[in-house]
């Protein structure tokens, strides 16, 4: 019997759970990466559940910028303690695509307690449409906490007419008013 390692036991299972109706449609649909499994979310989540909180093998998945799984993955293993800011930071400079955004603040940025901070700091970035559409998804996933206090940066993210952040963010706008209302 061969005894497999964390890496290769994970790359097996999404292996395992490979859908190529999946794969199909997110390849037709423009996405970035060379290897797609089409593994779902909840699949993934629950090799993720199975395998534990492991930092070092959660770094070595997202280096991994070759396969969609291993990048969807990596947050729903990285220990939220362990996080820093100046990591959050970079892991957000290095998603390839709006999907690994999404899980990268669902999954592991929001839970931080300086999360509010990482928004302000991507919607601020001006060369970026992908840290600044990662500041709105990191503020969806906040609400209604401390968002109410950055309307301003997230009405300035609007008036860019970005077609990346610009739906979210008059989606965010409706839901922060909403929410402020007496």
């Amino acid at each position: 019997m061969t005894d497999f390692n964390e890496m290769q036991t994970i790359k097996r299972r999404m292996y395992a759970m490979r859908n190529g109706i999946v794969a199909d449609s997110l390849r037709k649909g423009g996405s970035p990466f060379r290897m797609i499994f089409g593994v779902n979310i909840p699949q993934l989540a629950e090799i993720a559940d199975e395998t534990g909180k492991n930092a070092a093998l959660a770094a070595e998945l997202y280096t991994d910028r070759s396969t969609r799984e291993s990048m969807l993955i990596a947050p729903m293993l990285y220990p939220a303690e362990e996080m820093t800011q100046e990591l959050a930071m970079e892991w957000l400079r290095q998603s390839p695509a709006p999907e690994v955004t999404d899980i990268l603040c669902h999954k592991l940025l929001r839970k931080l307690p300086f999360a509010a901070e990482i928004a302000e700091k991507c919607l601020e970035s001006d060369n970026s449409d992908m840290m600044r559409y990662a500041g709105i998804r990191l503020l969806w996933n906040l609400l209604p906490s401390p968002t109410c206090m950055m309307r301003g940066l997230v009405v300035k993210e609007s008036e860019r007419n970005c077609p990346l952040t610009k739906r979210a963010s008059q989606t965010l706008i409706e839901e922060i008013d909403f929410l402020n209302e007496d």
